[in-house]
């Protein structure tokens, strides 16, 4: 095996690739280490490469920035740890076409943990690289599966003290589906909430006599995770009707009891970067008058006005897009 520091640097660095898919140099030292100089990460970067743990891509039309991936055999060592077993990367995570042309969504995705994970550092809050999980399967019957971009872990409070645990369902929107399709995710969720898998034949009667079948999330988590949408990809038109159509499904009886329970908000990226997410940047699906933020329990948190300008924040981005920079050629 690879000469890998255990419990180091090397490790954190490898497992944080093989969980995140890709991420930019700079990504990885904002991960990582913060506090040291860029160059160190560049360097252990390019120790993993040379082991063969890890590899990279060039983005020519990004200022030639590097995208970092791992290799199926980082994967395979990666995997064979605690904190990553059990995961499923994607079979071509280490295919370099497959990373070209999946850049632009999945460094999407890197850049809003990184977000989390940021803010949480700001506030003295508990969210750890490993804290943000992309693609975690979620089966729905029928052969069909939620897959959320990323399932977030973050405790309010300080470490030692008191505090509560949040999860989140992470959707990253990039304006590549129309405005209906990603509103339909809505409906996706609402399923995964409701879903109770049929029990084995040779069990049913044994089960009929013994506890209750129960929603197959109650097996991961002791609340559904609240879902958040992260817009991008698109001006602040486009994002106004995304947010229109995502309340328009909202409005369906069949949901009322999922939106309930469960926090829905969205909110573009734009604003989620240049604030942070604790920020009342986030707007209710359920609530077209006010913008809240994210760590807040509904009925607790009196929600903001909306501003009259959403595009403010995204005039400091010409393209009023973050991944507008990494568009495969």
């Amino acid at each position: 095996m690879a000469d890998v520091d255990a419990g180091g640097g090397d490790r954190m660095a490898l497992a944080v690739l093989a969980q995140y898919r890709m991420a930019t140099t700079e990504q990885m030292h904002l991960i990582l280490n913060p506090g040291v100089r860029i160059e160190q990460t560049r360097r252990r970067l390019a120790k993993l490469r040379a082991e063969g743990l890890v590899d990279r891509i060039t983005m020519p039309q990004a200022g030639r920035t590097r995208v970092w991936f791992p290799t199926q055999y980082g994967v395979q060592v990666a995997c064979e740890w605690p904190e990553l077993r059990g995961r499923r990367p994607s079979k071509t995570v280490s295919d370099r076409t497959a990373v070209r042309l999946r850049v632009g969504h999945a460094l999407t995705v890197t850049e809003t943990g990184l977000a989390f994970l940021q803010d949480a550092r700001r506030r003295g809050e508990l969210c750890r690289p490993l804290d943000w999980i992309p693609e975690v399967y979620h089966p729905i019957g029928s052969g069909e599966a939620v897959i959320p971009d990323a399932l977030l872990y973050y405790r309010r409070g300080r470490d030692g003290g008191e505090g509560a645990m949040l999860r989140a369902f992470v959707e990253v929107d990039r304006a590549t589906m129309g405005p209906e399709r990603l509103a339909a995710k809505l409906t996706a969720y609402a399923r995964l909430y409701d879903y109770m898998p049929a029990p084995a034949p040779g069990r049913r009667h044994r089960q009929t006599c013994q506890e209750p079948v129960r929603e197959e999330w109650r097996r991961h988590y002791p609340l559904f995770p609240r879902l958040l949408f992260v817009l991008d990809g698109t001006g602040p038109a486009g994002i106004e009707t995304r947010i229109k159509a995502l309340r328009a499904a909202a409005a369906d009886p069949a949901l009322a009891g999922f939106l309930h329970n469960v926090p829905v908000l969205v909110a573009p990226l734009v604003e989620v970067l240049q604030g942070g997410p604790a920020e009342p940047v986030w707007h209710p699906v359920r609530d077209p008058g006010g913008t809240v933020s994210w760590i807040h329990s509904p009925g607790l948190d009196t929600p903001r006005a909306a501003p009259a300008h959403r595009g403010a924040a995204a005039a400091h981005h010409p393209d009023h897009s973050w991944s507008q920079r990494w568009t495969a050629s």
